[in-house]
């Protein structure tokens, strides 16, 4: 059996591997093998969008998608008065590319929908995400949203948050190793999120990312409150009870799961 240290290796590789400093472009969605998968829970979802609506845009591989198809049913006027807000920058300069209405960055009003990935869904609908390194966007996005839709391939489900995906934690730059001393004291090895070029990751806020592995996750609404609490973490990937609505597509077709 791997040991602690060699899973966290392995997740970390997960991190650094994917297309994180343009998870929307084209040559990355064309060396993803999942890209056709998520394209289809992403457009299956986009049905819950109408005309009128305020709309969440997520950030990541999958989210984007969505965006696209969103785009393409204005275009042609099949959704119309629609006004987004986006979860990153970098989904937010695709919307306007797209030329998707968006709402300003101070969130003048609640949400109707909101259409987001997920690193890892288990069986109660709670995540783990933030591989993209918007999670305190996402959530906070999340939070004011009528209905959450998580959109996966299946390579995503899990018995068990933290067996398939490290937990990120957003951590101030600020006596960051305090942090870090906490998070190992509650189990969990970590590694700083790196860019491609070996330069320290930082956030759309400018904070630092720590990748943690804690293994298997037995609680994870406990884990989430011992983090919610601790000084100096800004926000963690642990999304516990926000998801309405996941849909998941496979070789088999699209489906959808809702909350136990």
């Amino acid at each position: 059996m791997a040991s602690h240290a060699a899973r966290a290796s392995k997740k970390k590789a997960m991190i650094l591997s994917s297309p994180r400093d343009s998870p929307m472009s084209e040559p990355a969605i064309q060396m993803d093998p999942h890209a056709d998968l998520k394209r289809q829970a992403a457009e299956y979802a986009v049905r819950y969008i109408a005309s009128g609506m305020a709309v969440g845009l997520g950030t990541g591989s999958t989210a984007i998608f969505a965006v696209r198809h969103i785009a393409e049913l204005l275009n042609s006027g099949k959704l119309k008065d629609i006004i987004a807000f986006a979860t990153s920058k970098v989904t937010a300069e695709a919307a306007i590319k797209l030329k998707i209405p968006m709402m300003s960055d101070d969130l003048p009003r609640s949400l109707d929908v909101t259409i987001d990935g997920a690193d890892e869904v288990n069986p109660q609908l709670d995540l783990i995400k933030g591989g993209g390194g918007a999670l305190l966007r996402e959530k906070l996005v999340a939070q004011t949203t009528v209905r959450e839709i998580i959109v996966v391939d299946e390579s995503k489900l899990s018995a068990c948050l933290g067996t398939r995906h490290v937990l990120p934690v957003e951590v101030l730059p600020f006596g960051w190793r305090s942090v870090g001393r906490y998070l190992e004291s509650l189990g969990a090895k970590y590694v700083i999120r790196q860019n491609f070029d070996g330069s320290e990751y930082r956030t759309d806020q400018g904070n630092m990312i720590l990748d943690c592995d804690f293994g298997p996750i037995v609680d994870p609404a406990k884990l989430a409150a011992e983090l919610d609490g601790r000084a100096g973490i800004i926000e963690h990937g642990l999304f516990i009870d926000l998801t309405h609505l996941v849909v998941v597509s496979s070789p088999a077709g699209v489906r959808e799961l809702s909350r136990p």
